[in-house]
């Protein structure tokens, strides 16, 4: 990605989290930027463009960074255990992003839809780990979905911890207390 686009998409995430991506005007991010309408339409077709963008780059990002972890992982539960670490970390630095999706999550609109689509193939990918773990013995019986959503759902309890601890995390006291409370619960027998 060259600089300008760079700019352009990093300025396009903050003030999509800042206020929302109804409120952002393409006038707004090109004007931030301090570029041409002409320059952003050189890389981007339409602010929704610019978002689907975001959005993709993002979710692969978290993904492949859970596909690879995993992949060197023999036991399930400590797949989940990095799966929870590696969410903390993408919290901590990638705020803006994390709150695009969870802010987009809602509604019926396109961006919504695919924001959407885009959370549900990552928590299906949870809980296909939950589902390989129930099976050989290693997480306890339970509603792989539900412990799916609940893991994913650690996005939000970090990064509603961040804001109340005016914006810091210690990553590690952080997965330590998830590790103490959920992942501790999915063990058998809690061992």
């Amino acid at each position: 990605m060259n600089k300008t686009k760079r700019k352009i998409f990093e300025t396009s995430m903050r003030l999509f989290a800042e206020k929302g991506y109804d409120a952002t005007s393409i006038e707004e991010i090109t004007a931030t930027v301090g570029v041409a309408k002409g320059t952003l339409y050189y890389h981007f077709s339409s602010k929704e463009e610019i978002f689907n963008f975001l959005v993709e780059e993002g979710i692969k990002l978290l993904q492949n960074s859970i596909d690879i972890k995993t992949s060197k992982l023999n036991h399930y539960i400590d797949k989940i255990k990095a799966i929870v670490l590696i969410q903390i970390k993408i919290v901590v630095k990638y705020e803006n992003l994390i709150t695009i999706l969870l802010s987009q999550f809602w509604g019926k609109e396109s961006i919504n839809q695919k924001c959407k689509k885009h959370v549900d193939d990552y928590i299906n990918t949870i809980e296909n780990i939950v589902k390989k773990g129930i099976k050989a013995g290693e997480i306890k019986q339970g509603d792989p979905e539900a412990i799916a959503s609940e893991i994913y759902g650690l996005i939000c309890s970090a990064l509603v911890y961040k804001l109340r601890n005016n914006g810091e995390i210690e990553t590690m006291k952080l997965y330590k207390e998830f590790e103490s409370t959920v992942i501790q619960g999915l063990r058998v027998n809690n061992k």
